[in-house]
């Protein structure tokens, strides 16, 4: 039997969603994990997992400490029970895109405030009437980033019809309808923040199908920055979050985690800026004109 001492090794586990192997969000953690990777000379195992069915993501192999250092959860769908068996067997853990409140690792955004910083924004340019299509709720940052729309409004007690409430959960399709169904109320929003960049991009698309100009006639925000928000005819106003540095400092904190290193528990927050682009303009006496830059 050889007495070569074996590379660090570590399983990132992704929960599958649909056309995860396509998604910017999951792109991006892989790259950063790869860049930490490389840089401390260590291995990640990713490992996709069900959604539904938690079961399945701490078999007994990922639990085995003689060949696995640590486990990286790129998200957990606020399901803290999970990574708390993976302590409770002494497996050191690192969780991504989630803030708590438990004494559990993580390196994460504060949704809420960006959310909440966007419809600031938009209420500074003169928006009052600010729909939303929201993310898929089961998640952490998509029931955050709702909550911070929520709660904006709120703070300068602008009330908005329960009509402006929507869901995309992250996709297309629902995105689509959300839209649709947004665009075409008696009494249109003159803006919409979508969670996500893609959910926004089909906002404006259903928009310039309908014969609506954005951003005269409809201001349209995202979040994410992914590059395809300025691809367009209109560039996309979003909320920057730093994905490639999440994924290359959860794995090199967990990478120090697992050597003792750092003081637990170790929490980061991660800052997030608001890319003014195109997409919105300002409401005033009845006219507009844009804000971008």
């Amino acid at each position: 039997m050889s007495s070569k001492k074996r590379k660090p090794t570590f399983v990132l586990i992704i929960p599958r969603f649909e056309d995860i192997f396509h998604s910017y969000y999951a792109g991006e953690i892989i790259r950063g994990v790869s860049l930490s990777a490389s840089r401390l000379n260590a291995d990640f195992l990713i490992h996709i997992t069900d959604r539904s069915n938690y079961h399945g993501w701490l078999d007994s192999t990922l639990m085995d400490k003689s060949y696995i250092d640590g486990i990286l959860f790129a998200d957990i769908d606020n399901d803290v029970g999970i990574v708390k068996k993976a302590i409770r067997w002494g497996m050191p853990c690192m969780v991504l895109n989630n803030m708590l409140d438990e004494p559990i690792n993580y390196v994460a955004m504060d949704n809420h405030a960006a959310a909440f910083g966007v419809v600031e924004h938009l209420m500074k340019l003169g928006h009052n009437r600010i729909a939303t299509v929201a993310g898929d709720i089961s998640t952490q940052a998509g029931l955050r980033r709702l909550e911070g729309y929520r709660e904006a409004l709120d703070a300068k007690d602008i009330n908005v019809s329960r009509s402006y409430v929507t869901f995309g959960e992250f996709l297309r399709t629902p995105a689509r309808a959300a839209a649709r169904k947004l665009l075409k109320l008696k009494t249109r929003p003159t803006a919409i923040f979508a969670a996500s960049d893609v959910m926004a991009l089909e906002v404006m698309d259903v928009a310039r199908n309908l014969g609506i100009r954005v951003p005269e006639e409809l201001s349209v925000v995202g979040f994410d920055d992914n590059p395809l928000s300025t691809t367009g005819p209109v560039k996309l106003t979003t909320v920057s979050q730093p994905l490639l540095e999440m994924g290359r400092l959860g794995a090199e904190s967990l990478y120090q985690i697992s050597r003792g290193k750092v003081k637990l528990p170790l929490k980061v927050a991660l800052p997030t800026r608001l890319i003014k682009r195109q997409s919105v303009s300002t409401v005033a006496g009845g006219s507009k004109k844009s804000a971008g830059i």
